[in-house]
């Protein structure tokens, strides 16, 4: 990897690095769609908490969310996951 993919690679691992938004993914990745208010309740943290769990994935490209009438609904990015799997194949694969 170069200095810029090792960069990118460790602001994606950076946000992940908190149970909370571990939770907030994998809610995410259950749901195959875009969701608005399940996500407090799934997660058990206060509103406040959760977003600003939710604005550390959106910032990093984790989480895409969209303008509902006055709702954001959230989905997982495809994109940024695949970035990080390939990222990380690659790191993995130098350190053997």
């Amino acid at each position: 990897m170069n200095d810029q993919e090792e960069n990118i690679f460790a602001e994606l691992a950076k946000a992940l690095g908190h149970p909370a938004r571990l939770r907030i993914m994998s809610f995410l990745a259950k749901q195959k769609t875009c969701i608005c208010s399940p996500i407090v309740e799934e997660i058990g943290l206060a509103q406040s908490t959760v977003s600003q769990h939710l604005k550390i994935l959106k910032e990093t490209g984790w989480i895409q969310g969209t303008v509902e009438g006055n709702k954001v609904c959230y989905c997982l990015n495809p994109e940024t996951i695949d970035l990080y799997h390939r990222y990380s194949n690659t790191f993995f694969t130098t350190l053997k």
